[in-house]
């Protein structure tokens, strides 16, 4: 599209009628002149709407104006109009000037909000604690003698990266990406050492992308080599045995010339001390456009394992001999029946879970010179709980599991001799024990809803744990306590559930109550701390998070319930987990707001629009609410394919449009106050659904509840934001919940 009154570039399941009648003005000055609106205006209170108060300045908001053209997809024979596709073309000026105008008008009303600036306080107080690696990285990797982990003091925006000779030793910064930018929007998104630990690969993303920069830097001197690797994302790369180079995948550039092609990278070789573009082409794949490549090298240098992804039930295996000149991939694993995940390898043996024959996952062995399935070895059988990562260390396998949304971790001899449980301090998450199969000991993490991050030391041999890093937080969580509760949901199906609050909480059917959820994508949601949950609590608030149906709890059937045709399960879930939290006297739907970014976003667009009554505030945060579309313009969205269909399916279509959250907006309906937050840099997921979800409900809206977007113009979909945009951004989001909800801060 090339403008408001430009041609439009669609491309859609059937025949595409586009009639343009009038280029309609997007200026801020709305239904009645936004000056009026922006100096006088502000969000009416819980009471005042529950009440019809006619307060001066507190009646329906008149928000900026917004275009409606005449769009309209054919859909194998259903017509569906689309009014805001211009709002897709977010270079254009008119959706640069919708946004600042949208921005101009709900920020001075967030501004306004009373409660905001204790809650900006007091997140930037619960925020200043340390904090301890990366999601790509979340404990120290031990190469060379050398440990490699990332840092941050509560002050910082960004994490940095550290060195230290011993366990014991202080570190020394590496990299400090807080000095790269005046707005630290500049990350650190990955690092990997060398097998010596002479040099150091990290990766930058500038402005949230998850685009990718990798360069190298030598650790004795602190100094950055020449080399430099673009056009990379998700993948990480792999170092050769030797450190001469690495393994990494590579995206091209669009034929047109225009930036990235996100739609399938190539496995290269990259050698240091020479220009990326002399970098030797290793794998690609053929005949299977949808289909990526990783590639990793075993701790032996002996494999390079290609690992294909084409969603999110199965992949295959390619398998690499490197010290064979010139040898050519081999199949391990091209049946495409199940998932399968390297896990380590000695000697001939290489170690992999997965769902092939075991839902629930299992750990086997395979011989590369003999992969046929009849020769598999099972070391570790499937359990009675969901496997979800196993790694090789020190010549044992840890194996962690899901137990009703709780974590554990058992410990396994290479012959599949079970050795214990990893000693754990708490019945929350787990996360780390990276490492080598000849390291002897290894790091993870442990946190819960009310324990921050803390880092402890393992010793594999012995299967001792020990503390080795604790965060000191400016609260106590003492007052608090985590129940864990299941329910029903619509067909019968038992749910779990947290549910933190105070200990001395009154089941009075009044708390303000904040229910959280994803569902999706195999992602279980685990015990974890959040500062800005913490604030909630302090406000009076309680917090919930459910299970749903789509996450990866209870394995590959749990996961399954919650796809295609079959997604409705997950918002019957998840409103069953409100209608549950009023059954039981926790709160009543003027008092319970419901947040959820990206796939959760989706989740609670799909519950405002299909039962509004019910909520008192909802958050969608980034989220995926044109689900027809969600692919256009998005190659790597395809991946998401096999959780959400594709509208050219007619069986797929079907489902989609009945719950697809901007489809699904009905005119002279009374949605419950709403503020959606997005960023225009957002490179996952496209800023355009929030914006045209916001201007459908806006135009929708038939009572006073408002209506608002926020949208960040620097930061993308989440990773790598800058501390400070973080507190800014919850500050707005926990400010017009508490408003809306008539909670309190404390004196």
């Amino acid at each position: 599209m090339t403008g408001l009154c430009g041609a439009a570039g669609l491309a859609t399941a059937g025949c595409v009628v586009v009639v343009l009648a009038a280029c309609v003005g997007i200026s801020p000055g709305g239904r009645g002149g936004a000056d009026d609106v922006r100096t006088h205006a502000r969000l009416p209170s819980a009471s005042e709407v529950a009440s019809g108060l006619d307060t001066p300045g507190a009646g329906p908001l008149v928000y900026p104006a917004t275009a409606r053209v005449d769009v309209r997809d054919d859909y194998h024979g259903t017509i569906v109009a689309d009014p805001y596709r211009w709002l897709e073309d977010l270079d254009s000026p008119e959706v640069r000037a919708w946004v600042g105008a949208e921005n101009g008008f709900a920020e001075p009303l967030l501004a306004a909000i009373p409660q905001r600036s204790w809650i900006v306080r007091r997140l930037t107080e619960l925020w200043r604690h340390e904090h301890y690696g990366l999601r790509s990285k979340p404990v120290p990797i031990e190469a060379g003698g050398r440990l490699f982990y990332a840092q941050g003091d509560g002050r910082q925006d960004q994490s940095v990266l550290y060195v230290a000779d011993s366990p014991e030793s202080p570190g020394r910064v590496l990299v400090d990406p807080n000095v790269l930018s005046p707005d630290a929007t500049i990350a650190l998104a990955d690092f990997e050492p060398s097998p010596d630990g002479r040099v150091i690969a990290y990766a930058l993303s500038d402005g949230g992308t998850d685009w990718q920069i990798w360069r190298f830097r030598r650790v004795a001197d602190g100094r950055d080599l020449g080399d430099e690797i673009v056009r990379t994302r998700f993948w990480g790369l792999s170092w050769a045995h030797d450190g001469s180079g690495v393994y990494y995948s590579r995206y091209g550039e669009r034929p047109d010339g225009r930036g990235d092609d996100t739609s399938q990278p190539k496995i290269y070789f990259h050698r240091l001390g020479t220009p990326q573009g002399r970098d030797r082409l290793v794998y690609e794949v053929r005949g299977h456009p949808t289909r990526v490549p990783r590639a990793e090298v075993s701790d032996d240098g002996r494999w390079l394992v290609v690992t294909l992804y084409d969603g999110g039930f199965r992949n295959g295996v390619d398998l690499i001999d490197l010290q064979a000149a010139a040898a050519a991939p081999t199949t391990l694993f091209g049946a495409w029946d199940a998932l399968y995940a390297f896990v380590g390898a000695a000697g001939d043996e290489l170690f992999f879970s997965t769902t092939r024959d075991a839902p629930l996952g299992r750990v086997i062995a395979v011989d590369a010179r003999y992969p046929e399935p009849a020769r598999w070895r099972t070391v570790v059988p499937q359990s009675d709980v969901a496997l979800e990562e196993a790694n090789y260390v020190g010549g044992r396998l840890i194996v962690r599991y899901t137990k009703d949304a709780r974590a554990l971790a058992r410990l396994y001899g290479r012959d599949g001799r079970p050795l214990g449980e990893v000693p754990a301090p708490g019945a929350g998450q787990l996360a780390g024990f990276a490492g080598r199969g000849d390291q002897p000991e290894t790091f993870f993490t442990y946190t819960d809803y009310l324990t921050p991050t803390a880092l402890y030391r393992y010793d594999v041999r012995s299967n001792y744990s020990q503390l080795y890093r604790r965060p000191d937080l400016a609260a106590s969580t003492d007052a608090y306590v985590t129940e864990r509760i299941f329910y029903a949901s619509k067909d019968g199906t038992r749910v779990p559930m947290s549910i933190t609050h105070r200990r001395d909480m009154p089941r009075d059917g009044n708390r303000p109550v904040l229910l959280y959820g994803y569902g999706g994508f195999a992602i279980p949601l685990l015990p974890e701390f959040r500062p800005q949950v913490l604030a909630w609590l302090e406000m009076g608030g309680v917090y919930a998070e459910a299970n749903l149906r789509g996450g990866g709890e209870y394995g590959e059937a749990w996961h399954e319930a919650g796809v295609l045709a079959r997604r409705q399960n997950v918002f019957d879930d998840f409103i069953a987990a409100a209608e549950y939290l009023i059954r039981e006297g926790y709160t009543r739907p003027a008092r319970l707001a419901i947040h959820g970014r990206s796939n959760g976003g989706l989740l609670v667009g799909a519950a405002l629009t299909q039962r509004p009554a019910l909520f008192g505030v909802a958050l969608p945060v980034v989220g995926v609410l044109d689900v027809l579309r969600y692919h256009r313009g998005n190659a790597n969205a395809r991946q998401w394919s096999t959780e959400y269909g594709l509208s050219e399916n007619p069986a797929d279509f079907r489902a989609q449009y009945a719950y697809s959250p901007l489809h699904n907006v009905r005119d002279g309906a009374c949605y419950p106050p709403t503020l959606v937050t997005t960023a225009d840099h957002d490179d996952r997921v496209a800023p355009w659904h929030s914006y045209k979800f916001a201007a459908a409900l806006q135009h929708a809206q038939a009572c006073p509840r408002p209506i608002l977007i926020r949208v960040e113009t620097r930061p993308g979909h989440g990773a790598g934001k800058p501390r400070s945009m973080q507190i800014e951004d919850f500050a707005d989001q926990w400010a017009f919940a508490a408003q809306q909800l008539g909670m309190r801060v404390p004196e």
